[in-house]
């Protein structure tokens, strides 16, 4: 029984800690998503955001852009994660590279978003590079499209996929890929049979905590877009810092909440195997 009072202590003090500073704060959004000036019960704010054909073009704009910032982080972090596992092998070169990875976590957002500002400016080392080599004729406008906030939220979450889906191959039996090539597989075919599959839990996992942080993600959009792309999470704040319409703010959170959360689950009920949720 002593054993048990220290766990139970912790136990509450993570409860009370999760509701106080996160179901509280949904209470209070939920409600108010609800709830006209007066306090009424009232769905208008909801019918304004269903009904109005520009909230459904930036709900489109904020998955499109957290889709393809996923799709791109799982394309450029599998290889890279493939490499620091299977390829490096010096163990000292194997923690610089993971440094290298890591750093953007250590650094605010902001910090790495006025970065990106500066590099994809029409005068910005991007724009020059290509012109070096050849690439464009012309500096090319970068700031205030989908690209340039692609780029910037690639550089921010790239790091997630990578520790996910290199932990997941680090777990993986090489003997089983010695068997599929004994029996005559291709190095193709062990991968797309044998590695892939097993690796499949990082990869959802990785792919989830991306496309969770790039959905609902708002420095980055707001100052890559340069006020010419809109997504979800910046009308939020309008709403709440410059409008005060926290009913219709509220409104707003809770369809992108529920479009998350439905969009994950379709995700985890598609996977092989019955992927879950954890």
């Amino acid at each position: 029984m002593a054993l048990r009072h220290p766990a139970f202590a912790l136990l509450a003090l993570s409860v009370l800690f999760f509701a106080v500073f996160f179901l509280a704060p949904l209470v209070v959004v939920l409600g108010a998503s609800f709830s006209d000036d007066r306090g009424h019960l009232s769905l208008v704010h909801y019918a304004r955001v269903l009904l109005d054909q520009y909230h459904w073009e930036v709900i489109a704009t904020t998955f499109r852009i957290a889709g393809l910032t996923t799709v791109c982080c799982l394309l450029i972090g599998y290889p890279l994660a493939w490499y620091l596992v299977r390829i490096v092998r010096w163990p000292a070169w194997r923690r610089v590279c993971l440094l290298l990875v890591v750093i953007p976590l250590f650094t605010s957002n902001i910090v790495r978003s006025f970065g990106w500002m500066v590099l994809l400016g029409r005068q910005g080392l991007v724009n020059s590079t290509m012109v070096d080599l050849g690439l464009i004729e012309r500096p090319i406008r970068l700031l205030g499209t989908d690209a340039g906030i692609l780029i910037g939220m690639v550089y921010i979450l790239l790091p997630f996929v990578v520790l996910s889906v290199g932990n997941a191959l680090d777990g993986v039996d090489p003997s089983l890929e010695h068997a599929s090539e004994d029996l005559g597989a291709r190095p193709w075919q062990t991968f797309l049979h044998v590695v892939l599959p097993l690796t499949l839990p990082g990869v959802m996992a990785g792919a989830v905590m991306v496309f969770s942080l790039a959905v609902s993600a708002y420095v980055t959009p707001a100052l890559l877009s340069g006020g010419r792309v809109t997504v979800l999470s910046m009308l939020i704040f309008q709403q709440y810092s410059s409008v005060f319409d926290f009913h219709f703010g509220g409104a707003l959170s809770m369809v992108l909440l529920l479009l998350t959360l439905v969009l994950l689950a379709v995700a985890a009920r598609t996977q092989p195997g019955h992927w879950r949720l954890a």
